[in-house]
């Protein structure tokens, strides 16, 4: 057992505990495919714009992390979906899995003991795969209480 171990481990529950804050899974359980695309009154975000953005960004935390010819996408504009709505019920479920398997991803990256959380990503300004778990965590978390305002907004939200 290495001495991060702990570290790691608890950095990779970090990202689907549900302590503090909701699952993801239960944020997007039970969305009708009518309300998908609706933003509720005052609020600029429909559900499948934040499902897409939370999928997307966390796409690209997770490809800055393992890929050494990672290039940044042009913000803000690919990191939010085109439309308002999802193109299909396909799309929206594809999404899920995506955000699901990236997530899972990102978990087996804090767990391997082989990843040096600690020292820069070489093709970084200093960051390093610490932060951007830390980092990922935060907008996950941030990004699915905002999903939960748009439920109840929107009256689909029922406390579990």
């Amino acid at each position: 057992m290495s001495q991060d171990d702990p570290l790691r481990r608890q950095v990779s529950s970090l990202l689907d505990w549900q302590d503090a804050h909701a699952a993801f899974e239960k944020v997007l359980e039970g969305i009708p495919a009518k309300l998908r695309g609706v933003a509720p009154d005052r609020l600029p975000y429909t559900p499948w714009q934040l499902l897409e953005h939370l999928r997307l960004t966390q796409r690209d935390i997770l490809e800055f992390c393992r890929n050494p010819r990672y290039t940044e996408p042009e913000w803000p504009g690919d990191y939010w979906p085109k439309t308002a709505a999802p193109p299909s019920e396909r799309a929206w479920q594809e999404s899920i899995a995506s955000f699901l398997a990236d997530r899972d991803a990102m978990k087996r990256l804090a767990l391997d003991a082989s990843v040096d959380l600690f020292g820069p990503i070489p093709h970084g300004s200093g960051q390093t795969i610490l932060r951007e778990l830390l980092l990922l965590a935060d907008h996950n978390a941030y990004h699915l209480g905002e999903l939960v305002v748009v439920r109840r907004c929107l009256g689909i939200w029922r406390s579990q």
